[in-house]
């Protein structure tokens, strides 16, 4: 069984849109809530507002080991969980969304990584007046980076195609 805890930010955006995303947030929570009852796994759903978007997460209560497999290799599986859970909250509000799912910590720990990755490819471009280029990222993934580049100073642009599309760090 899962619990379900809600708690919101705001966004600097109109009280109509906190309230849109709210809405996202509680169909989310109950689609999550269905399926994690189907699959028979323990779970509590958190909800929150992050800037211009509804952010869900599942959090395991003691062992997340079986909240991993929802996860799965390099988030494959969250991935197609989060663009499933998308479609459920289109399918009840008929507008697209831009949803964010996280479990058992996966995407948060992930995003510090490549933060870290993106302050280091900062201070490399900086030290050797050279472009670096990373390697292919998810968009989730070049977006954390592009923020980190951003936050040390310096620009970057991706550059290819999907599924091989990468961030390039320029130099000052």
């Amino acid at each position: 069984m899962s619990d379900v805890n809600t708690s919101t930010a705001p966004d600097g955006g109109s009280s109509a849109t906190l309230t849109r995303l709210e809405q996202e947030g509680e169909i989310a929570a109950d689609y999550l809530e269905g399926l994690l009852d189907i699959a028979d796994l323990d779970g509590d759903i958190d909800m929150d507002v992050e800037g211009e978007r509804a952010s869900v997460s599942i959090i395991g209560d003691g062992s997340s080991r079986d909240l991993n497999k929802l996860v799965g290799r390099d988030g494959e599986v969250l991935e197609a969980l989060q663009e499933l859970t998308r479609l459920a909250v289109h399918r009840e509000t008929g507008e697209r969304s831009r949803l964010m799912l996280d479990i058992a910590g996966f995407r948060a720990r992930k995003r510090a990584e490549l933060a870290k990755l993106g302050a280091q490819a900062a201070a490399e471009a900086k030290e050797t007046g050279q472009p670096v280029k990373l390697d292919p990222m998810t968009p989730f993934e070049r977006k954390v980076v592009h923020d980190a580049v951003a936050a040390a100073g310096l620009r970057s642009e991706s550059e290819g195609e999907e599924p091989q599309r990468r961030v390039v760090v320029l130099p000052v």
